[in-house]
């Protein structure tokens, strides 16, 4: 039994490349209009992410954010959840904010406030270019605060992290598109809904390595330095 644990403990799962078929499949099926398989695939693709995670050391708190993004996931695709869908995506953000947070985020922000401005400015554009086409009193009330959200995740990530800074533009602009096709502002096509998942698929992915990456880059800052010679 020993042997067969030792050799089961050897066994190395290719998270990244499995990552990359999903996010293919997903691709090709959403365009071909092949359902349910389109979204089989799109619930899997964060899974796999989630596993990586978990297999390596990188912090849990990503792999938290990324179960929410599966959540979110899997509530869009079925009719009446929007809100449950905003609202699991809201939670994978809070941890995404907090992550950053923790990695001195917010007094590298102090030194750039134009990154604040600016994101500020672009979720009050989205929110306000939207609005006229909101009719749920509901979605009214949380989507300013998910707009927040979104682009405190971006200035965030841009603070502390290029790559998951860049995931997190990619995020903002993918759930843009997402509102702007749902509340009737963009007519909503093949290539809006294959634009939508290639923007999100990108930011799940560099969210993950760029945060991952920032655990060994904390490491290594918070190591203490070596004592003098007498």
């Amino acid at each position: 039994m020993a042997h067969y644990r030792g050799r089961m403990q050897e066994v190395r799962v290719p998270w990244w490349p499995l990552f990359g078929v999903v996010a293919v499949a997903h691709v090709v099926l959403l365009a071909a209009g092949a359902e349910p398989w389109d979204s089989v695939t799109k619930c899997l693709a964060a899974p796999l992410l989630i596993g990586w995670v978990l297999t390596t050391g990188a912090p849990r708190i990503l792999a938290l954010a990324l179960l929410f993004c599966l959540g979110g996931d899997f509530f869009l695709e079925l009719d009446g959840l929007f809100l449950a869908g905003m609202a699991s995506f809201a939670l994978a953000h809070v941890c995404f904010i907090s992550w950053f947070v923790s990695h001195d985020a917010v007094a590298r922000l102090r030194a750039r406030p134009g990154i604040v401005v600016l994101l500020v400015a672009a979720a009050i554009a989205l929110v306000a270019l939207v609005w006229g086409g909101i009719d749920d009193p509901v979605v009214r009330a949380v989507l300013p605060l998910y707009a927040l959200l979104l682009s405190g995740t971006a200035a965030t990530a841009l603070a502390t992290d290029r790559l998951a800074g860049l995931g997190a533009v990619l995020f903002l602009v993918s759930d843009a598109l997402i509102a702007l096709t749902e509340f009737d502002r963009v007519t909503a096509t093949t290539a809006s809904h294959v634009a939508i998942m290639v923007l999100y698929l990108g930011a799940i992915a560099l969210l993950t390595i760029g945060g991952a990456r920032l655990a060994s880059t904390g490491l290594r800052t918070a190591a203490p330095a070596p004592e003098p010679a007498p």
